[in-house]
């Protein structure tokens, strides 16, 4: 643990106080829990920091963690955010806000939208101005409360003093509702009916009935193209001037991850940190590694503790190295690593139809094919509902003649044609071992993932956005369709969700471009529409249609001791 100063616990009495009312600017109420130490003495005693959450699953909805979790539990755990039991006696205060139209609060629910944001900012120069309070507020938490952040900081609230996005989506459209133009509707329509389903049939039907009205699915299946509707429910980059500490799950490539990578290179502020972790979607929160590293934070920007952290690189990466596990931590100075060999990797088909997906029907290599290729497969075998196993057509590299890092932003650069007005470029990577069989990683509920990472694209959303695009990631504009034309021949550039993994010698990385969900999609299924009945869709590469996989190679480091990792590390970097 870091030897640096920062917060030790103390003998504080806790105060807790329930159905705070807060009010906002509208004349409305929302309702809020506070957690807090008690003051020495209130007119001069020791006031405390505070870390603030607003959502919508409940201040009061106790959360049993499992019995594997770093923290135990006690009656003031909550899902996705920070225990009372150990930061109040640490000196903050802790302060869960129900958003409007949620738990103990009335009106017009409207999940992630700019009203919660607003509402947020009220709540966070509300409660600055309590007596126990040093005027300093900070964000902590995951997912949903993470995502929160992006919005409230985009306003710039005066007491906000920093912010730590745990593994949180930040473009409502991109990173979660419309993965490349496809409707992810598998994990929308679940969390949608269980919020609703916690609220309507749970306790607050006692006290809110009227909670959790919104319609959302039907709103964001309306508007399926990107707008003002969507921005105002996104972080603002521009605007967003905060210190900020960025921290994502290199599992969460299905919601979360692309805010997190996205947050850190787009965000206006002067002070960003990026940490990129595995495991599953609360367990690394919880760690006592993790609840360090927030307090440095915190007591850093909220206390004025210099503890050390702002001078540590500003980029900590867990590296990957193929197993259902945690690995060590790596720091880096920049991100995308500023020593990456972005390599392309050409795909060539070997056969020209589909097989039966245990084989992969092409492969991938650093050498362009001399010949134009193509392969074709059907757009809805199985019927449009079927999510299992891989459908479509595989690549595979040849076994790795070293291990080979990959890590940072991907493009999958496909040229395509369809029988159809439209096509669903499903893009997943997969590690392969020497024996044929996957090596899973830590996927978001702690099950093995049979994926790395994930890439998804609707043809007719390909036009991109020149001024925001970069070599290593498009951005799509996502604001008009281009459809295809029966067997007219484009050229779509997928975004493929950051990575780190290594593939270790003489396995294999394969690519499965499919027209559905295939290997390690857990709960982040899409919506398949009509236009894949019966569709046959086909890959060209070659000569003038070069398909291919950029992919950021991290010159090797591993097996090298420390001193000389870090020296062949910083002469690459001067290259």
């Amino acid at each position: 643990m870091p030897k640096h100063p920062m917060s030790q616990p103390k003998k504080h009495k806790l105060i807790v106080e329930k159905d705070v009312a807060v009010p906002l600017r509208d004349g409305s109420i929302i309702r809020a829990d506070v957690f807090r130490p008690e003051m020495a003495n209130k007119s001069d005693g020791e006031k405390f920091p505070i870390i603030l959450i607003t959502g919508p699953y409940q201040k009061d909805k106790l959360w049993t963690p499992p019995p594997d979790l770093e923290e135990k539990a006690n009656p003031y755990m909550n899902w996705e955010c920070a225990n009372p039991l150990w930061w109040c006696p640490r000196g903050y205060a802790l302060v869960r806000v129900d958003s409007r139209g949620s738990g103990k609060s009335l009106g017009t629910s409207e999940p992630s939208s700019y009203q919660e944001a607003v509402d947020t900012y009220d709540a966070i120069e509300h409660f600055a101005k309590q007596p126990w309070s040093n005027g300093n507020v900070g964000c902590l938490g995951i997912s949903y409360h993470a995502n929160f952040q992006w919005r409230v900081a985009s306003l710039q609230p005066p007491s906000l003093k920093a912010i730590m996005p745990w593994e949180g989506r930040a473009d409502q459209y991109r990173d979660q509702a419309f993965h490349g133009g496809i409707f992810a509707s598998g994990f929308l329509v679940m969390w949608w009916w269980m919020q609703a389903a916690h609220h309507l049939l749970g306790k607050p039907n006692n006290y809110n009935p009227e909670a959790f009205n919104n319609n959302q699915l039907w709103n964001y299946m309306r508007n399926d193209l990107d707008s003002e509707y969507w921005r105002m429910k996104s972080a603002r980059w521009d605007q967003i001037n905060v210190p900020l500490y960025s921290v994502g799950n290199w599992g969460g490539h299905g919601l979360h991850l692309r805010g997190n990578t996205e947050g850190y290179l787009n965000a206006a502020s002067k002070h960003k940190k990026l940490r990129i972790h595995t495991g599953s979607h609360y367990h690394p929160f919880h760690a006592l590694e993790a609840r360090i590293e927030q307090l440095r934070w915190f007591d850093y920007w909220l206390k004025g503790i210099d503890t050390g952290i702002m001078n540590e690189p500003p980029v900590k990466l867990e590296i990957r190295t193929g197993g259902n596990k945690r690995y060590p931590f790596r720091t880096e100075n920049e991100w995308p690593l500023a020593r990456t060999q972005w390599t392309k990797f050409y795909l060539e088909p070997k056969v020209a139809k589909a097989g039966n997906g245990k084989s992969a029907e092409g492969t991938i290599s650093t050498t362009a094919p001399k010949k134009a290729a193509k392969i074709t497969y059907e757009a809805s075998p199985g019927g449009r509902h079927n999510h299992g196993g891989r459908t479509g057509v595989s690549f595979e590299t040849a076994p790795m003649k070293q291990d080979t890092e990959i890590t940072g932003p991907i493009v999958l650069n496909l040229w395509v044609s369809s029988s159809s007005e439209d096509m669903d470029i499903f893009a997943t990577l997969r590690h392969i071992d020497s024996k044929g069989k996957d090596v899973p990683e830590v996927g978001q509920r702690g099950e093995p993932c049979e994926c790395v990472t994930k890439g998804w694209l609707r043809a007719s959303h390909r036009k991109l956005d020149r001024q925001k695009s970069l070599p290593y990631r498009p951005y799509h504009a996502h604001n008009e369709r281009w459809p295809l034309k029966k067997g007219e021949v484009v050229e779509c550039q997928v975004e493929v969700i950051s990575t780190c993994i290594v593939i270790k010698k003489g396995h294999k990385l394969r690519l499965d471009i499919g027209p559905k969900d295939g290997h390690g999609s857990a709960h982040f299924t899409h919506y398949h529409a009509d236009y894949n009945d019966g569709a046959l869709n086909t890959i060209h590469s070659g000569k003038d249609k070069p398909s291919y996989l950029l992919l950021p190679v991290i010159p090797s480091v591993i097996g090298a001791k420390p001193a000389a990792a870090k020296k062949k590390a910083k002469a690459a970097g001067k290259k």
